[in-house]
């Protein structure tokens, strides 16, 4: 339960501190190092543009913006404050992760979320706080948005991505026009589905979908009220599909795993720590692979309160090793052909989790064939094809790396969304280590701007004359006889 708000000032004071820790750091810097652009068609041109105004997308800015890049925007297709998917697909009634990690703070303590709640609710609903629950995780990126201070647009959507002139050209629409946008640099903070989607089995592709849906699509569950439900999963996102269902009233809802048993250790949490955030990269990709194949197999169970959430209802069942091998739609109703009979349900949700796949996402169709993905390096042996195939093949900022040097234009988009797992490990999108990720996003991204610029570099370097001293602040002495003595032998020439 969230704690009753009790406004008063500290939430202001905590502001007040942030902006004096901001002054205190000099941040952003005062001297400008990056000079405007223009374009003879598509007129200014941003340093930097960034897809998505989510955590990663506002980590991104704040970082960009703490080393002077200022000429940035960021766009997001959803209205202003229904960013990511917190308070839209999302359905777990609390945030797996611990909430004493910092997330997005970048070391300001004043800009943890700890420190927004207490400012609040105070010290002691702290203290009684086990996790924090989802929607206020959304209120709380609503006042981080407002603290770090950078240009969104919402409700404005990437529709394609081209090049021309050494840039990046970016087709934007929103509910009043299409426009065109210029940019040096682009990030893609698009979260889970940045590029890809829902995957959804083949079984299931060309059947109702009415009854058959996915769970990252809206679900009007009041619909479900009186229904027989499925559920084809064993995650959180299957778990929390399953208790929105029974607690809008479904008659009877049936989790199906394909597994003997539902995952109960969550391995990544055995992996998590600062060494391997920051030295994922490092690894060969044999080591990569290795690391992100294993998690994938072993799967992720879902948190433990999202179990006890469905099992608090008479009405639900568990249906281990129950694997589908036919399905049909007779009469309204899903039936399926699994290894535990023959089952019917009024509707079937498949919380059959994301998909690395680009047929997805249209906007990135002029991409994805210039961009070297892990299939085109790394084979594992005895396996033809694997489930990360698809994913980029990412630098050390997360930029696309490019097939051949006619489509460089792609190293300057950087993927900062769920597809950048298999280069850099979770630092683009999991609380845990979004301050880590965003700062080497930042930083790949100042240096290449820098390192493009070395022409106005260096006429800036042999143009600089401002002087330090002025020439009145000693006198050149024209005598040195004072100084003069008698040569040793072995120093006379």
């Amino acid at each position: 339960m969230t704690p009753e708000f009790k406004p008063d000032r500290s939430l202001a004071e905590l502001e007040a501190r942030f902006s004096r820790d901001l002054e205190l750091l000099t941040l952003p810097p005062a001297k400008d190092w990056l000079e405007p652009r223009s374009h003879s068609k598509y007129g200014p041109v941003l340093d930097m543009a960034i897809v998505g105004a989510g955590m990663a997308g506002l980590a991104a800015a704040f970082a960009l913006k703490c080393l002077a890049v200022r000429s940035l925007k960021v766009f997001d297709r959803a209205p202003e404050g229904l960013e990511g998917p917190w308070v839209t697909t999302a359905r777990m009634e609390t945030l797996r992760s611990p909430p004493e990690l910092t997330g997005p703070a970048f070391g300001f303590s004043s800009l943890t979320f700890r420190a927004w709640f207490e400012a609040q609710f105070g010290a002691a609903a702290w203290t009684a706080l086990y996790r924090i629950p989802r929607p206020q995780w959304m209120d709380y990126l609503r006042w981080y948005r407002r603290m770090i201070d950078v240009p969104i647009e919402n409700e404005i959507e990437l529709i394609d991505l081209g090049s021309e002139d050494e840039i990046v050209v970016l087709t934007l629409r929103s509910a009043r026009a299409t426009q065109t946008v210029a940019a040096r640099r682009v990030v893609l903070a698009t979260g889970r589905d940045g590029v890809g989607g829902p995957y959804t089995p083949d079984m299931f592709r060309r059947l109702d979908r009415r009854i058959i849906i996915h769970s990252m699509e809206q679900i009007d569950f009041s619909k479900l009220r009186g229904k027989t439900v499925g559920v084809l999963g064993a995650g959180s996102t299957a778990t929390d599909s399953a208790a929105e269902a029974l607690e809008a009233g479904a008659a009877r809802v049936a989790m199906l795993v394909r597994r003997p048993d539902v995952p109960r250790i969550n391995k990544n949490m055995g992996i998590g720590s600062a060494g391997f955030w920051t030295g994922f990269y490092r690894l060969t990709d044999a080591q990569k692979f290795a690391i992100i194949d294993y998690i994938d197999e072993q799967a992720v169970p879902p948190p433990r309160n999202s179990m006890l959430r469905c099992t608090r209802h008479e009405n639900f069942s568990l249906l281990a090793d129950c694997d589908p091998r036919a399905v049909a739609v007779r009469d309204g109703r899903v039936l399926l052909d699994t290894t535990r009979g023959r089952l019917a349900f009024d509707t079937l949700i498949l919380a059959t989790g994301l998909a690395v796949d680009w047929s997805q996402r249209p906007e990135l169709a002029a991409l994805k064939p210039h961009v070297v993905l892990w299939r085109d390096r790394f084979a594992p042996a005895g396996r033809a094809d694997y489930a990360q195939a698809e994913h980029p093949y990412l630098g050390p900022a997360f930029e696309f790396v490019a097939r051949d040097r006619g489509a460089s234009w792609v190293n300057r988009i950087h993927c900062f969304n769920h597809a950048a797992n298999m280069s850099h490990g979770p630092i683009s999108g999991d609380i845990p280590a979004i301050s880590i990720g965003a700062e080497r996003l930042a930083q790949g991204v100042a240096g290449a701007l820098f390192a493009d610029d070395y022409d106005l570099t260096w006429r800036r370097l042999s143009g600089w004359s401002n002087p330090e001293l002025r020439g009145d602040e000693y006198t050149l002495d024209e005598d040195a006889g004072r100084f003069f003595a008698e040569q040793p032998a072995d120093m006379k020439t």
